[in-house]
């Protein structure tokens, strides 16, 4: 008889790809399956090209709506990696078997506010798999996934000859501007190396990328803003290097297992969310020692303490030996 099993994600790009393992470890360690998998309408491209999941039901407004049709599949277990208020309403009216993410949100407020670290080293995709060991299913150690649409790769014969030879994807998003490096310090890093360089991220970011363009060497193509997510992912899995915020690129780029240096300003590794068995030439640059660091889990759209250090004093020159080790390893 076949097993139904709902995962719940809501939000957001990063977060969704790193439940990708519990979703491929449950389609291939368990015996006639079904795995359906619920999220916001606007993150539905990420996982409907997953070949692991039969299929994908959408969050809209309308949640009376939404559990009505949940209803009707007639799930045997929920398995929930969001744990938040609107999940435990699902959890709730579905009435079957459901299992919880341990979110941590004590200790982490607990780093946030008294800077006191009593958060396990495990990673987040140990800690969600850890949500479906009572099923028998065993971290397969094959990192995360992530599936371009056909129709969304972007074709590398598409771009100026210097950078079908290799480039660097640099992803300058971020959701929170406390996220994000500096302007200055992504302009720095650019005219600092000679490879050619992809500027990546949402339209938010376009005008940066364009100021980085205008005064480049004709080593750097801008295409924030003007691209969609699977057009970006291409660029990135294509990619000899990445550098990237701690952002949802980010763990693309690690389903990929590229060559990561990821920059970290209010939040920080401890939270168990660094690049997922990306390669092991991955960096992480952060500034130590800040007291006020981390102040969110999340970010902010300006830093609370007006000075910005965890950022601001990031060391570029670092970043550009990193980049000019490995470009051509």
């Amino acid at each position: 008889m076949k097993t139904k099993i709902l995962i719940i994600r809501f939000s957001s790009i990063g977060d969704i790809v790193l439940t990708s393992p519990v979703v491929r470890c449950l389609k291939n360690q368990l015996e006639d399956v079904e795995i359906h998998f619920v999220t916001k309408e606007k993150f539905a491209g990420i996982v409907q090209p997953n070949p692991y999941i039969t299929k994908v039901h959408l969050l809209t407004d309308n949640l009376t709506k939404l559990i009505s049709a949940l209803k009707r599949e007639r799930f045997d277990y929920v398995i929930d990696l969001h744990h938040n208020l609107r999940s435990y309403r699902l959890k709730r009216a579905l009435n079957v078997q459901a299992f919880s993410v341990d979110k941590l949100n004590l200790k982490k407020l607990l780093l946030i506010k008294m800077k006191i670290n009593l958060l396990p080293e495990v990673h987040i995709v140990n800690r969600y798999l850890d949500t479906v060991a009572h099923l028998g299913i065993v971290n397969d150690q094959k990192g995360l996934d992530y599936f371009i649409p056909e129709k969304e790769r972007f074709k590398i014969s598409d771009l100026p000859e210097p950078f079908q030879n290799g480039y660097v994807a640099f992803v300058i998003a971020g959701t929170y501007s406390t996220k994000r490096l500096p302007f200055d310090k992504v302009a720095k890093i650019c005219h600092g190396i000679d490879f050619p360089v992809i500027l990546l991220g949402g339209k938010q970011e376009l005008d940066d990328g364009e100021k980085i363009l205008a005064t480049s060497k004709g080593n750097i193509l801008n295409y924030a803003g003007k691209i969609n997510l699977g057009q970006s992912a291409s660029i990135v899995e294509n990619a000899k290097l990445v550098l990237t915020n701690d952002t949802g690129l980010m763990h693309i780029a690690a389903a990929f297992k590229k060559k990561i240096l990821s920059f970290w300003g209010n939040t920080v590794p401890a939270f168990g969310m660094v690049p997922y068995l990306a390669d092991e030439a991955s960096e992480l640059l952060e500034v130590s020692g800040l007291k006020c660091r981390p102040c969110s889990k999340l970010g902010f759209h300006s830093c609370p303490k007006k000075h910005f250090r965890c950022m601001a004093d990031i060391d570029t020159n670092a970043a550009i030996r990193w980049i000019s080790q490995h470009f051509q390893s």
